[in-house]
Order: structure tokens, then sequence, then C-alpha cells
């Protein structure tokens, strides 16, 4: 494609976009995290990544004003759109009111459990995927919201920050929480970076298309996640320092204590948190219940 041709291609997006808010009498509000994406180039990747079919049922988080939900309802058999906003819920039914396979739940995301989600839609869902270009600020709990649930998405396609992409794609040495947390439950890539310019307003940090595939079977054994994240908090819990240290400070233990735990894990106490990886922080886990327990 020519620049010229992917130039009027974003600007077409954004005529519609700056129109519809028009039309609407709407703006964006960014205590929301609202900005609405202008590039169509982009909008055809996020869909040609999620592989959709009309056996499929979507979900999507923060629709704005609607450009990618209309075109999730054309390829999808059922689409269903949580957004919080009640203005923009209420111009999503009525300008998408075309669309039978589309439900609009104007409700948090956060404050409605998995299955009630689909019990609103009227579905009784055994398989579904998530598409959404994700409000900046609910990123990671949306995240943990799908990947924690026990009815698990196929696939998740998800526009959110830069940085957020590449914490969750960071390999040993990078690790936080949320990169651990996306390793437990499933495989993650970063399809591409999306610059500001593509949205409107344009937000103050570039943004990335990440694709997660949730595991059939866990790569670890977890039995309980509750308790192996609190204790993995505790390793994070003092910035960049070493592990004898963040987990002294975390767990309210001896250096001691820690030195002991890592010895028998065969982990140096000097390592930071963030070197680790999903398999040695279960195995270390393992070892601290098990030195509870005896």
């Amino acid at each position: 494609m020519k620049p010229s041709d992917k130039q009027n291609r974003k600007n077409s997006l954004l005529e519609r976009t700056t129109a519809l808010l028009r039309k609407s009498g709407l703006r964006a509000r960014k205590n929301l995290g609202q900005h609405f994406l202008v590039d169509e180039e982009i909008l055809g990747l996020i869909l040609s990544t999620a592989e959709l079919t009309v056996k499929d049922i979507v979900v999507e988080i923060g629709p704005g004003l609607g450009v990618l939900t209309e075109e999730l309802c054309r390829r999808a058999g059922r689409v269903i759109t949580v957004e919080i906003d009640d203005r923009l819920a209420v111009n999503l039914n009525r300008r998408l009111s075309e669309y039978h396979n589309l439900t609009v739940i104007n409700r948090d995301i956060l404050k409605i459990p998995p299955p009630e989600l689909f019990a609103e839609a009227g579905i009784v869902s055994s398989a579904f995927k998530v598409v959404a270009n994700l409000p900046y600020y609910i990123t990671s709990p949306v995240l943990r919201y799908f990947l924690e649930a026990e009815l698990r998405s196929e696939m998740m396609v998800v526009m959110v920050q830069k940085e957020v992409a590449e914490e969750i794609a960071a390999q040993p040495g990078k690790k936080s929480l949320l990169s651990l947390g996306i390793q437990l439950y499933g495989q993650s890539e970063i399809v591409k970076h999306v610059p500001a310019e593509c949205f409107y307003p344009e937000p103050a940090v570039d943004s990335a298309i990440v694709k997660i595939v949730p595991y059939k079977v866990s790569p670890v054994d977890i039995p309980d996640t509750e308790k192996f994240f609190t204790f993995v908090r505790a390793g994070f819990s003092a910035a960049r320092k070493q592990l004898v240290n963040s987990f002294s400070n975390g767990l309210g233990v001896s250096k001691s204590n820690v030195q002991e735990l890592l010895d028998n894990a065969g982990i140096l106490g000097s390592r930071r948190a963030e070197t680790l990886s999903l398999e040695e922080w279960a195995h270390l886990w393992r070892i601290y219940e098990e030195g509870k327990r005896s």
C-alpha cells in the first residue's frame, strides 16, 4: 500500500469518528481512558488476528463509538460489548440497532461475575474470544478477570499501552507480577506496536496489539493461585532488591530463614525477583509451602 493510500484510509476513519462524535453530541472522557482508534489498517489487523467466524462468541470491553464493534458484528455469531459510559452505551444501542447479534451491557465489567456476563446476553457459552481496545486504566484487572475465570476464553486480542504489552511479553530478567500471571494462564505475543497518532484524541503514550492464547493445560502445577501470587508479591515487594531482602520484608521473616528457603530451592539469594522464571517461582513456592507444613 502506498503511503498516501494509508494516510487516506486513516483520514477516512478519523473523519468518520469526529462526525460520529459531533452527530451524537459526545466527547472523549479522559478519566475513562477514552481514545478512539482511527487507523483502518490497525483495525483490520485486530480483526484478522482474532480469526473470527460466524460460530464465534466475542466479548468486547470499552467499545467507545462502536467502530470495532460493528466489524465484530459483521464477522462473529454473537457479540457482547460492555461499556461503563452511559452515553456511549445508549449511542451504541441506537447506532447499531440493525445488528441483532449484538448485546450492549452498560455496566462495569469488573463488577460482573463472568457467568452473569453471558446470562445477561442470553447465551450459554463454553467458548468465546475477547477482542477489545482496552481502556488503559483497567488493562491489568481486565486481563486477570478473563484469565482467572473458570470459563476461559479461546483467545484474547487486545490493544494495550505499549509498556504494558512489553511487560506482558517480558522474558526472565524483566519479569513482573503481570507477566508471570499471563504466563501462568497462556502464551502471549506482541502482534504490532501502534503509535499514538492512530487514536483520537491522541494518548500521551504508544500502544500495541497483544494476542494471548490460554493454555489447555498450564505448564506448571499451581493448586492455589491466590496463595502463589501472595508469595510472588512478597518477592516483588522491594523493587530491584535481592531476593533475600525482598522476601524478608515481604514475608516478615528473618534473612537467615529466607536464605535457607532459597538454598533448598537452589536459587541464589543475590538474584532479583524479575530474573526468576515461572518454573522457578513455582518450585520456590512449593518448597515454601512444604516448609510451612513441616
